[in-house]
């Protein structure tokens, strides 16, 4: 059954509508991943004789910080790890066990990129352990220790994705801990060190994460099993509905009556919310930078400020059109232009980006060429990130069910590989503007390139919207296509 189910899979993969775009992605993300898991070996390297060579026990060193190491793991895995998929509506009818449905999709979750990379990691540096003459049984119950503790998170993350709250809370907790750290007011490492310590020291003590492992799957497990049900999770849920009053926008003819659909979807669908909650987010993403000396007046001061004033454009642009894509055929069927369309998603974009320029106010406290910097990657996102995101949104085709309920081994992450890579350019064109202020021994010569670029992009607005229209309609019928797929 299993080897059926790996069929099904690959068929749902060569059959695909944006097959050539999904094989010439996962071939760019192998050599993606070579080339980490290069850095990932040499890092194991480095760690263990960088400490050696710093006077410090590399093994002791290593228990100390991992903690964080972990922390962060799982702080990535819940915006980037994508839940596993299965077509459960078709199986369910069919002779097959609810058993190996699931432990099949929870399989699959154990040999994904956020758990093998690790590996490039910790196996080279176990090796190194042992070279040196660390004791085998040691290093060989705190390598299991570690493998434990990663896939404890991979099932961790299954059980709370989707609870927002939940995240929210945990995330809060591990922000205070690395702060409280920081900041000399509170030290976890004190209390965990010993743990990962006693890892290889005692080697009975490689049950207890194996014990709580195996609990997990087991919660975890029958958690999707009691609701892989046809009249249960895989059902879509109806709520009441609410109206807003938004008939001022009436005034800007089409132009309101898609601004009203898409500011009414922001309000009423969780999805759509997660992207306000990001924007905000992101708004304080600046602190991790600005108040460290090291960065002031480096290319990282302009990567962080594109972040401060472009969170809502990059997480909900990035999903133009495919906000639409469950009633994306019948807009197709309207008297609507692409222009008028498209043009409603970037006043929407605009005017997020603007209310994000305002509330950043507050970073002057770290310097006036901090809050300019941040002005100057403002217009920047306007006058250029906007375009950029309705461009690469015609390729992207990653459709969006807005009804679908929380569904057993369901996905609504509001990021993924192929929408990130479509960004880099977003953050690399300014730090490389910011860069030749740097060259030139004047940030302002920098800053003033950004916001040029962005005042250029806003001056030819019009054949930049005509260029992104025919691209549109040129991919319209491939766009419509992949829309149609449900899984």
């Amino acid at each position: 059954m299993i080897k059926h189910f790996l069929t099904l899979e690959w068929k749902s993969f060569v059959r695909s509508a944006s097959f050539k775009t999904n094989l010439a992605f996962k071939i760019f993300m192998g050599f993606l991943f070579l080339s980490f898991a290069g850095m990932y070996v040499l890092m194991s390297y480095g760690v263990f004789y960088g400490f050696k060579k710093a006077g410090l026990e590399p093994l002791q060193t290593v228990n100390k910080f991992i903690i964080y190491y972990l922390f962060a793991d799982m702080m990535m895995r819940y915006f980037f790890q994508k839940i596993p998929t299965l077509t459960i509506r078709p199986l369910l009818v069919l002779p097959i066990k609810k058993n190996t449905i699931v432990h099949f999709s929870l399989g699959k979750t154990v040999l994904n990129y956020f758990n093998t990379t690790h590996a490039f990691f910790f196996i080279p540096f176990s090796i190194i352990l042992l070279y040196n003459d660390y004791n085998i049984l040691g290093v060989i119950s705190w390598h299991l220790g570690i493998l434990t503790s990663i896939l404890f998170i991979n099932f961790l993350n299954i059980l709370i994705n989707n609870k927002d709250l939940l995240f929210g809370i945990v995330a809060t907790i591990i922000i205070g801990l690395f702060a409280s750290q920081y900041y000399n007011l509170f030290d976890i490492t004190v209390y965990t060190q010993p743990y990962f310590q006693a890892l290889y020291e005692n080697t009975v003590m490689v049950l207890l994460p194996i014990a709580v492992l195996v609990l997990i799957y087991y919660f975890t497990f029958n958690f999707f099993k009691k609701d892989l049900t046809l009249d249960e999770r895989l059902h879509i849920k109806k709520n009441l509905a609410t109206t807003e009053d938004l008939t001022w926008l009436n005034q800007f003819g089409t132009l309101g009556t898609f601004l009203k659909n898409d500011i009414k979807l922001l309000m009423r669908n969780k999805r759509a919310k997660t992207t306000l909650y990001m924007s905000l987010f992101f708004l304080f993403y600046g602190f991790i930078f600005f108040p460290q000396e090291i960065y002031k007046n480096s290319v990282m001061q302009a990567f962080a400020a594109v972040f401060v004033t472009g969170g809502f454009l990059i997480n909900f642009g990035q999903f133009v059109p495919s906000w639409d894509s469950s009633y994306y055929q019948l807009i197709m069927t309207q008297s609507i232009s692409y222009k008028e369309y498209l043009n409603s998603k970037w006043w929407l974009m605009i005017i997020g980006t603007a209310i994000s320029m305002l509330l950043a106010s507050f970073y002057i406290y770290f310097g006036w060429d901090i809050y300019i910097t941040i002005l100057a990657t403002g217009i920047y996102n306007i006058g250029f990130n906007s375009f950029l995101v309705l461009f690469t949104g015609a390729y992207t085709r990653t459709a969006i069910d807005l009804e679908s309920a929380k569904g057993a081994f369901g996905d609504k992450k509001a990021f993924n590989f192929k929408t990130l890579l479509f960004s880099l350019p977003q953050m690399v064109i300014p730090i490389l503007l910011f860069g030749i202020g740097i060259l030139a021994d004047n940030i302002y010569i920098g800053i003033a390139l950004i916001a040029l670029v962005g005042i250029l992009g806003l001056l030819f607005k019009s054949r930049l919207f005509l260029l992104i229209e025919r691209i549109y309609k040129k991919e319209k019928y491939e766009t419509i296509v992949a829309y149609k797929q449900k899984n």
